[in-house]
């Protein structure tokens, strides 16, 4: 007899009527405590069967309607197998919608094998998966209420999978939710990831609800579930699911989490999200009907002396044309105009072709307009419209002011020659490191002789020396531990948790002044430098470009604000660049 013909509509079957099933347990881990928490049942089918992988077991039992009492045996084999280990800790039980509504009908008879093992129910937890077949939160709410009153806890599984539910999350209350592996595969170099798991634990945070990270598979985003303060882990990382799994975690596991070294946030190198649409621009004006004449312009124009414009609107008041001022004036104003055109409509001297656009348009997208060929548009100004309709208008001026400062602003979060991150999460990771009390290195790097190159070869040859800076800094970083950051020109900004940075800065000057030769000149390689005016205008030589890094050793409560950590770090810069190439310590005190 088949596993599925042992346990089609058997509610109590005998003990060892189990068709062949086995219970996995994969340990749940307390990244704050760096022990095991619990672990979750997992069942397999018969051995040296199709029907070992869970998927195929149960996508068979559905199709033969026993979905139910196929699940309802594998939590009975569960809990029998954690009584008979003795393992400690919680155990989380996988139940469906459909599966724990059957058993809400009589709780206490359905639930009997779990009441009757040595396992206390204040130790299980129900772990909700498939929550696309809930169908009515409010019912299995009412449903559960029967079985948590027995002590059972209840889980979310695989929250943010895209069949998950906030609802359900806010309406059953649930002790756990579990995060979806895909937010968390990778989580350490994607900052999308990285915000959707904050989000979640600010989630956790307003629902009183304990977050469990699945999918654990690398160190990197251990340690940044570990810093983010999510409160348990689970992933092959940290324990696969075994028959007789271990009772304690991993030796290499506990020295992760213990490291004192925080993760480096992939968030810093990503600008906040702010909203900037082009609908903060516009300004009210009034417009003018295709049928107005000249004469209505300049009455218009008399009336409302600040309006730079006029737009021309047809039927539906839908924007045709834009009527400039002071085009419009210096022709009006020639002789016999007024006699020849007062009388004609506006159309006449209006731009046929203004650029309309509408008011939820970012301003990031309208950059092209100020290079484009067509510079009207920065003289006329633009015409913003809500669903084709006309608003008011917008200056080129406060387009170009609002690209400046968007662009001076995105510069602040991560620089746009290197990408690095740029002041503003400079120091919101020394803040993050002071926080935490742990010891750090705080580097300071510069250019030698960097402004009679640029001079000498222009912009874009200093660009590939700032990029062939920050290129050999980020080889010499661990990006686990070590954060780079570009402040902006040729100064770098290295923060270390790495234990041998002073190998790493050294490695980083010597490679440095090996590469930087290549961009001179082979005249100017020969003879070791250049020859261009100073800062008086006087002819001077110039060695070739180097590089030097001033270096500051941050015990904890040495410093309390990032702006005393970044100015002991710049006077360590002067000093080290005054003493030429090399790596120079700032002696504490």
């Amino acid at each position: 007899m088949g596993v599925l013909d042992t346990i089609a509509g058997l509610d109590s079957p005998a003990d060892g009527a189990d068709g062949g099933l086995t219970a996995h347990f994969q340990p749940i881990v307390s990244l704050q405590r760096r022990e095991f928490y619990g672990y979750e049942g997992l069942i397999r089918g018969p051995v040296g069967t199709a029907l070992r992988n869970p998927a195929q077991l149960f996508a068979h039992a559905r199709a033969r309607g026993v979905e139910i009492a196929l699940e309802i045996a594998a939590a009975r084999k569960v809990v029998s197998s954690f009584a008979r280990l003795g393992l400690p800790g919680m155990l989380a039980v996988n139940f469906s919608g459909p599966c724990i509504e059957r058993l809400a009908e009589h709780p206490a008879r359905a639930l009997g094998f779990l009441l009757e093992s040595t396992v206390a129910p204040s130790r299980v937890v129900i772990e909700l998966t498939e929550h696309e077949r809930v169908a009515d939160p409010t019912r299995l709410m009412q449903r559960l209420a029967s079985v948590r009153a027995l002590g059972i806890g209840l889980a979310l599984d695989d929250f943010g999978d895209g069949h998950s539910s906030l609802r359900l999350w806010a309406e059953l209350a649930p002790e756990f939710v579990k995060i979806d592996k895909y937010f968390v595969a990778g989580l350490h170099a994607d900052p999308a990831r990285f915000q959707c798991v904050k989000a979640l634990q600010q989630l956790g945070s307003v629902f009183g609800t304990r977050l469990i990270a699945e999918g654990i598979e690398s160190e990197a985003d251990l340690r940044v579930l570990r810093d983010l303060g999510i409160e348990f882990g689970q992933g092959y990382l940290l324990g696969m699911p075994e028959e007789s799994p271990a009772r304690q975690a991993p030796a290499h596991i506990v020295c992760a989490l213990a490291s004192g070294a925080l993760a480096v946030y992939p968030e810093v190198v990503r600008m906040p999200l702010r909203l900037n649409t082009i609908g903060q621009l516009v300004v009210s004006a009034p417009a003018l009907d295709v049928e107005d004449t000249n004469s209505a312009a300049v009455e218009r124009f008399s009336a409302h002396p600040h309006v730079h414009a006029l737009a021309v609107l047809g039927p539906g008041g839908v924007p045709v044309g834009i009527l400039n001022r002071r085009t419009f004036m210096d022709r009006y104003a020639q002789p016999y105009y007024r006699e020849l055109y007062g009388k004609r409509a506006c159309t006449a001297f209006m731009n046929g072709e203004p650029l309309v656009v509408e008011s939820n348009v970012s301003i990031e997208a309208l950059t092209q307009v100020l290079t484009g060929q067509d510079q009207r548009y920065l003289a006329d100004g633009l015409v913003i419209a809500d669903s084709g309709r006309y608003v008011g208008l917008a200056t080129g001026e406060s387009l170009v002011r609002a690209v400046a400062e968007i662009r001076v602003e995105a510069a602040r979060y991560a620089n746009p020659l290197t990408f690095l991150p740029g002041n503003i999460p400079i120091s919101e990771h020394i803040a993050r490191l002071l926080a935490a009390g742990v010891e750090f290195t705080a580097c300071y790097s510069d250019l030698n002789q960097f402004k009679p190159f640029n001079d000498q070869y222009g912009y874009w040859r200093g660009d590939e020396m700032i990029k062939l800076a920050a290129a050999t800094l980020s080889a010499a970083c661990d990006p686990l531990r070590d954060f780079l950051g570009h402040v902006g020109g040729d100064d770098f900004v290295v923060l270390f948790q790495s234990g041998d940075w002073r190998e790493r800065c050294e490695r980083i000057v010597e490679e440095f002044n090996a590469a930087a030769p290549a961009l001179f000149d082979a005249a100017d390689r020969a003879i070791g430098g250049i020859t261009a005016e100073d800062r008086q205008g006087r002819p001077s030589f110039f060695p070739l470009t180097t590089l030097s890094i001033g270096v500051v050793r941050v015990a904890p409560g040495q410093f309390h604000r990032p702006e005393d950590v970044a100015s002991a770090a710049a006077a360590a810069k002067r000093a080290a660049k005054h003493r030429g190439a090399g790596v120079w310590e700032l002696e504490a005190g």
